[in-house]
């Protein structure tokens, strides 16, 4: 597990100035079905993109709050990673993108009877957002709507 000592001293200093917001956390809603009959969608702050997609845009200020749709099929290799910070360390996802988009995992999961199946489509953010209030207001609510028009019971979040 990391830990704020392992960071670089300016992240460190950064990390306890900044103003974290403060939410109030209420349970959303609950699973009506059983696992291995839900259908499933990742969302993932690795800011992966396809090859075709344009890029994350590094220059946004507060970050770029925009995101990738993910196809089901997607070759996880063929996916680009676009995140800014250099506080993040790429390594163990460019070896392995199931570690923040585990789609080949849950196709086997999927074969095992585990899962129902996977939605058409998933989704990757940029992470390091530190103005969040356009991602909280304006996206977040456009993803939400393309989740239940896909029919997604469950998401599985990976935030690296």
């Amino acid at each position: 597990m990391a830990r704020l000592s392992d960071l670089k001293l300016k992240y460190r200093f950064y990390m306890k100035r900044y103003s974290y917001r403060q939410l109030h956390w209420q349970p959303g809603a609950q699973l009506q079905k059983p696992l291995a009959a839900a259908r499933l969608a990742v969302v993932t702050s690795a800011a992966f993109y396809g090859r075709e997609q344009v890029p994350f845009d590094p220059a946004i200020r507060g970050g770029d709050y925009s995101y990738r749709e993910i196809p089901r099929n997607v070759v996880l290799d063929t996916l680009r990673i676009g995140h800014k910070s250099d506080a993040f360390d790429h390594e163990g996802i460019e070896r392995d993108k199931n570690l923040a988009l585990p789609l080949d995992r849950l196709r086997e999961m999927k074969e095992e009877g585990l899962i129902g199946e996977l939605a058409p489509r998933h989704y990757s953010f940029m992470g390091s957002i530190t103005a969040p209030g356009r991602l909280i207001q304006a996206t977040s609510m456009e993803l939400a709507a393309k989740l239940a028009e896909d029919k997604v019971d469950v998401v599985l979040l990976t935030p690296v």
